[in-house]
């Protein structure tokens, strides 16, 4: 973290080739953002028995020269600075880190919403305390459902994702 509050990720490390790059994959000028790609030795060969994010996030590098070559699009935004180094500007997507792990928010949601009764489901990363997200889910409910508790949606959500996934409140709207 620098004074000016930018973060600073310095610069790629050996055998490594980092790309910024814009929404149809094109390379960005200096100081303009862009989603930030890896590739060269240190990428791998995808996720563990997980076909289709693999697809999604190991894509070919055109960049390399090389036929079998691939990148990894990391989901974050970043700009090179003139001095050579990147400077990281957040996330492209839904996706919060609470507690070091990353959370794909929409993924919860659509979990949520799933539940019998409930209408539509929205989650928040909230900091209550500077520097502490926690999950916050908000719901309504279909007209003429039966009610359920927080305690039975909390029990619900619990069934179908892993508990760092589970928000710490969820909060009824009318």
């Amino acid at each position: 973290l620098l004074p000016d509050g930018s973060l600073d990720i310095g610069k790629p490390v050996a055998n490594t080739s980092i790309y910024l790059l814009d929404e149809r994959q094109q390379l960005v000028p200096l100081g303009v953002p862009g989603e930030l790609y890896i590739g060269g030795d240190s990428v791998a060969r995808g996720y563990l028995n997980q076909p289709q994010l693999t697809a999604e996030r190991f894509v070919h590098d055109p960049f390399a020269g090389q036929p079998q070559a691939r990148m990894y699009r990391t989901g974050d935004l970043a700009r090179w600075n003139a001095d050579g180094t990147l400077e990281y500007l957040g996330r492209n997507d839904d996706q919060v880190k609470i507690r070091g792990v990353r959370i794909e928010l929409g993924e919860i949601e659509n979990q949520f919403s799933q539940l019998p009764g409930i209408e539509e489901a929205l989650v928040l990363a909230r900091e209550d305390e500077p520097g502490q997200p926690r999950l916050v889910g908000y719901f309504t409910e279909r007209t003429g459902a039966a009610a359920s508790t927080v305690e039975q949606l909390r029990t619900a959500l619990l069934a179908r994702l892993p508990c760092y996934m589970v928000p710490g409140a969820l909060v009824r709207l009318d």
